[in-house]
């Protein structure tokens, strides 16, 4: 484990976090500082952006991406680093949103992105963790309800996720918070930063130019195409796609209010040698079915990292690692003791229908957008439908149609949005208590 991120408090360098402490592929890019031009300007380094470069590079066209922090600086680089399949919004929920069959080829969207990802890292192992699988504990005791949602998830995402027991729940994960739930056999773990570093590489190795530290200030018409300001520097660009999320600013007012930014976190612990076995003795990374669940997975070197909850509000230092600690606590009492080394938050860009918000405002003038929740594979998806539909005239992307730019309620959307959190959790304990007795 390195010694924290050393540039960490500086504006526009990584947050101290796991994942900055252990960065391995780190790699500096410029800023930009002339003006330039590019058929494709691709605004935004996490992963939706980065995923769109690379997409276009496979495909013959050389982007030029722009990042106002560094590449994977947001939530890309900060996660709990879970990919499977799928989105934020259930699969029943899309069902009956588009019908199955539509519901099917936008999941088959993300099925493809996973392969896609396991193809990009390789042999990489500085990239993903060690064992395939991520399980899905049930909070509730409702067994009829978790074989049907997986029969429904198994349909729709064409996978064929397996039921398990509480007590092979229980008998690897010591809690008794945990009932039924499944295990997704084609998730895995991935350290979120450095794959975005190393995906954003892999896009210049191709011939993609990517800027850091070059935010994107005003965007202008420019003959039949689009003229991009940085501080330093402008490109010039036939098209372009903007990939900013919870951090686009006052940059494009639609695509802004169509999104929240909200807040999620993670802790991460100490060694915990052996006690960890008191605790934890599997290796997959777990998740819960609450609406704001926890999620986590253990470190090889017996660390745990922590993540959990969504909020308006962004605490930071001792004071997030005791609100995370507590979550830990809730569920692992006989952890008491343990200490936090390092906390932080991120801000995820949530959309109001839970779905990505992909498309055009124009001709040329492309949104990849809105992954909050469920975005290690998603992002990757939206690159691929929009960098085929600029290079090949693929229509895919018009599969995300139905889940348009609806209003998310700014300026005051951030308060109702954590009104109805607080009324999700008491619906939550609600159920827990009347199911659980």
């Amino acid at each position: 484990m390195k010694t924290p991120y050393p540039n960490a408090n500086q504006k526009g360098e990584y947050v101290d976090s796991y994942y900055s402490r252990s960065l391995e592929v780190e790699k500096a890019f410029p800023e930009l500082t002339e003006e330039i031009n590019t058929p494709v300007c691709v605004i935004g380094g996490g992963m939706a952006g980065v995923a769109t470069a690379q997409g276009l590079v496979e495909r013959g066209i050389n982007p030029v991406l722009i990042e106002g922090n560094r590449i994977g600086w947001g939530a890309s680089g900060r996660n709990g680093g879970f990919c499977s399949p799928g989105y934020s919004l259930g699969p029943d929920a899309i069902a009956k949103k588009v019908g199955k069959n539509h519901a099917r080829e936008l999941c088959g969207l993300t099925r493809d992105a996973l392969a896609l990802i396991k193809k990009r890292i390789g042999t990489r192992t500085e990239l993903r963790g060690e064992t395939d699988g991520l399980l899905v504990a049930s909070w509730f005791d409702e067994r009829e309800a978790i074989e049907k949602n997986i029969e429904t998830i198994n349909d729709i995402y064409g996978v064929d996720y397996q039921f398990w027991s509480r007590d092979q729940i229980r008998g690897l994960y010591h809690s008794k918070k945990y009932y039924d739930g499944y295990m997704k056999s084609d998730g895995f773990q991935i350290h979120s930063l450095n794959y975005t570093c190393h995906a954003a590489g892999q896009a210049e190795k191709g011939g993609a130019r990517v800027y850091e530290k070059s935010t994107a200030l005003n965007i202008l018409k420019h003959g039949n195409g689009w003229k991009v300001i940085t501080e330093k520097g402008s490109v010039i660009a036939d098209q372009i796609v903007m990939c900013c999320s919870a951090y686009i600013g006052s940059l494009n007012l639609k695509l802004s209010v169509a999104t929240l930014p909200v807040a999620t976190y993670v802790l991460q612990t100490e060694p915990l040698g052996e006690r960890l076995k008191t605790a934890i003795e599997g290796c997959y990374g777990v998740s819960d079915n609450r609406f704001s669940s926890n999620y986590y997975r253990t470190l090889p070197d017996s660390r745990l990292l922590w993540g959990g909850k969504v909020s308006m509000f962004n605490p930071s230092g001792n004071k997030l690692k005791k609100i995370m600690m507590n979550d830990l606590l809730h569920v692992y009492p006989q952890l008491k003791g343990i200490k936090a080394e390092v906390a932080w938050g991120g801000l995820m860009g949530y959309p109001a229908h839970k779905m990505p918000q992909i498309g055009q405002l124009e001709p040329g003038f492309w949104y990849n957008q809105g992954f909050g929740g469920h975005g290690m594979t998603s992002t990757v998806a939206g690159g691929e439908v929009v960098s085929d539909a600029i290079a090949n005239g693929s229509e895919s992307y018009r599969l995300f149609e139905p889940f348009g730019l609806d209003y998310a309620g700014k300026p005051f959307g951030p308060v109702v949005a954590q009104s109805a959190y607080w009324l999700f959790q008491l619906q939550d304990a609600y159920k827990a208590w009347r199911l659980n007795k």
